[in-house]
């Protein structure tokens, strides 16, 4: 079976763990990207799922306006030491990150946080577009479909990151977790456009 090497530093980017290791779990998971993830932690070799549940209490707060002064950000992001904090690949994922939300304008950090009020709204836009004589079943799926794309569109964690849209944000700060050996998260971000009435 041959791996797309494009499929191996997705997982790379998203486990932290080495070239060898990833394409060896695609070959063991049949290029299951998911299987492939469960083969690399129970051998251990998940680097970012290592760090993941360590303690981010420290971080920067970053800033992000627009070159026509129309559209600013400000993005918390936390890890575990001041140190790295203050570090040039924390710093670029911080400038990175702040960026991604100047330019998609999330509602949410990830589909967790989506209100139910706006998830409703949405299946039943979705719903109204579904074309009539539809089995329900069908509706049902089509409509899924349509709320799995609102969630990678407006979640920032599984948006496709700008500059590298093969990689999503969540994959984009474990390549971070990855480069620092040190555990990084998001916390708060808020976008703010001249005049747009706050919520």
């Amino acid at each position: 079976m041959e791996i797309d090497a494009k499929v191996v530093a997705a997982l790379r980017a998203e486990t932290g763990a080495g070239m060898m290791e990833c394409k060896k779990a695609l070959l063991e998971s049949g290029g299951d990207k998911e299987k492939a993830k469960e083969w690399l932690r129970k051998r251990g070799l998940d680097v970012a799922a290592k760090k993941s549940g360590r303690a981010t209490n420290n971080g920067w707060i970053g800033s992000y306006l627009h070159h026509n002064g129309r559209v600013g950000v400000l993005v918390e992001l936390l890890c575990e030491t001041d140190f790295v904090a203050k570090g040039e690949v924390f710093q670029t994922l911080l400038k990175d990150i702040a960026m991604q939300v100047a330019m998609t304008n999330p509602i949410a950090l990830s589909r967790e946080q989506v209100p139910e009020a706006v998830l409703a709204k949405e299946r039943e836009i979705y719903r109204a577009q579904v074309p009539p004589g539809k089995p329900p079943q069908i509706a049902d799926r089509i409509v899924e479909g349509k709320v799995e794309s609102f969630f990678k569109e407006r979640c920032l964690l599984e948006q496709p990151f700008i500059k590298e849209a093969k990689i999503t944000i969540k994959e984009r700060i474990s390549q971070a977790v990855q480069q620092t050996g040190e555990n990084i998260s998001m916390g708060r971000f808020s976008r703010f456009e001249l005049g747009e009435k706050s919520a």
